[in-house]
């Protein structure tokens, strides 16, 4: 069984556009913010808890976060990631309508973890797997070794997609079949067709 293998953002998903909001929320702007919502980031999609999250944020720019802001701070967050690519969306249901087994790896909080299962989109694969959930993250080879568990499968039986250079050189590295995700062109060519 070959299995096709998906990271989710900046793949399945747009960019985020939640940033804006976010540094609204603290009353900043986005330039003074964002730095700190990618310093913290790997922290939390490692298995840190939402309230943890914010709070680190909130350390470092010096505005306080309680439960409920942390949580409004998180349903921004998720929304943010929530916009899907059209073209990928119809490129995953053509392969699960194919017969091809997917599976989805994703550098993510639990707390995003739990709202993709929710998705009926999410139904297109048959393992979901993120790094919140597993405590360890991209490129890690931890990861990957518990990818391949789950599927049951030889490293060589995956194909990876991911838009960051370090994810697939760390699943070439335990000898998965990986290519850098530039769109959907980068699925066809790595299938060998071509549209017309």
């Amino acid at each position: 069984m070959n299995w096709i293998v998906f990271d989710y953002g900046d793949v399945i998903s747009k960019h985020t556009d939640a940033l804006p909001t976010l540094a609204k929320s603290f009353g900043l702007e986005l330039a003074e913010f964002e730095p700190h919502y990618w310093a913290e980031r790997n922290r939390y999609d490692s298995g840190g808890s939402d309230l943890e999250y914010w709070q680190s944020i909130g350390r470092a720019l010096d505005v306080p976060v309680d439960k409920s802001f942390a949580e409004e701070l998180t349903r921004i967050d998720v929304t943010g990631w929530t916009r899907l690519e059209p073209d990928v969306l119809e490129l995953l249901e053509g392969l699960h309508e194919a017969g091809a087994p997917l599976a989805l790896l994703s550098n993510a909080s639990s707390t995003f973890g739990r709202w993709v299962r929710e998705q009926e989109w999410s139904n297109l694969f048959r393992v979901k797997l993120f790094s919140g959930d597993l405590g360890c993250m991209k490129p890690d080879e931890k990861i990957y070794r518990i990818l391949l568990a789950e599927l049951g499968a030889e490293p060589a039986d995956c194909l990876f997609f991911d838009d960051r250079q370090s994810n697939v050189d760390g699943a070439r590295a335990i000898g998965m079949k990986a290519e850098r995700w530039v769109g959907v062109t980068t699925a066809q060519s790595a299938f060998g067709s071509s549209e017309e």
